[in-house]
């Protein structure tokens, strides 16, 4: 499906250096940032009180927020928990302060608000389960990267590969320097985008790359070089990218806009990691594979000739 169709190739590899040098002076401020700042981590990662409490009538989330806020307080998850009586309150922890107190002060403070609510658990959560969530998130993110290096290496080439996975690790990093720079909170919802950036931005790769391989195998663009071949893919699939990408930023925008805090990092993260993944497919990936030396060799299998008695001879 095509909204319309552009005649001429777009001469995209003519300015590829100019964009990976800044790509590049981007990365390195990122990762800069995440040395020096470091992630915000919420305290699924640190530790800390979650509470799950209960109204009579749909909660006023905005108004538990300004109480646990009014506790000082200012890193703090307020959330509705299956119904909307039920909420989720997850604290951070405080030094001096143990668990038990920290629930009722919070709960003396949201009683005086609304007398109805109850208490329906409060638990600790340590810092080890913290340091094992971020262990099995590393890890998470570690299994992704080798499986779409796998994937690529035996879909395509191993130079794509290579490049696919240079272009979706400058998403990933980029996206966490945002979230270091701004000290933005990172939960586990955003390493959940993070995943999900990852597996959407090589799919954009993957169908650049595949129109590069039809367009080096086609007769018609026999002469073609790989700057031009690659234009020309780049080119055939603008329509394609924007009918998708557009459909679904119109879709985390909404989220952005309107999901309120519970989703606000979430769509951040997305919305970062679906317009640097469409820059970093055009001009980054396609960019390194060219500069890796895929050619046309690459993409055709020799032809076995066969001899007068009808063997084959490579």
């Amino acid at each position: 499906m095509e909204l319309f169709r552009i005649k001429k190739d777009i001469p995209f590899m003519r300015h590829a250096l100019i964009f990976n040098v800044i790509s590049a002076l981007t990365f390195v401020a990122a990762v800069f940032f995440l040395v020096s700042k470091g992630l915000h981590l919420s305290i699924e990662f640190t530790g800390g009180t979650v509470m799950e409490v209960a109204y009579t009538k749909p909660a006023n989330l905005e108004a538990i927020r300004k109480n646990v806020e009014g506790l000082g307080f200012t890193d703090h998850q307020v959330q509705s928990f299956g119904t909307a009586q039920d909420v989720l309150i997850r604290l951070p922890a405080k030094k001096g302060i143990t668990s038990s107190e920290v629930s009722q002060n919070v709960m003396s403070a949201l009683t005086a608000q609304d007398s109805s609510v109850t208490l329906k658990r409060v638990e600790f959560v340590g810092p080890q389960v913290g340091e094992e969530l971020t262990h099995d998130g590393l890890m998470a993110l570690a299994m992704v990267i080798i499986g779409i290096v796998i994937y690529l290496a035996f879909r395509f080439e191993w130079k794509f590969a290579v490049a696919a996975i240079i272009a979706n690790l400058h998403d990933v990093v980029i996206i966490l320097g945002f979230f270091a720079f701004f000290q933005w909170e990172f939960s586990l919802t955003v390493l959940a985008a993070v995943l999900a950036v990852l597996g959407y931005s090589v799919n954009e790769s993957v169908v650049v790359f595949d129109r590069v391989r039809e367009t080096f195998r086609d007769r018609r663009f026999g002469k073609l070089g790989t700057a031009e071949v690659m234009n020309h893919a780049i080119t055939s699939t603008i329509s394609r990218t924007i009918i998708t990408h557009g459909s679904t930023e119109v879709m985390v925008l909404s989220m952005l806009l309107f999901g309120g805090p519970t989703l606000h990092y979430f769509a951040i993260a997305l919305t970062i990691g679906i317009l640097f993944g469409i820059y970093s497919s055009v001009f980054v990936a396609a960019a390194v594979a060219m500069w890796l030396g895929v050619k046309r060799e690459d993409m055709i299998k020799p032809v076995k000739e066969k001899d007068e008695a009808g063997g084959a001879v490579v």
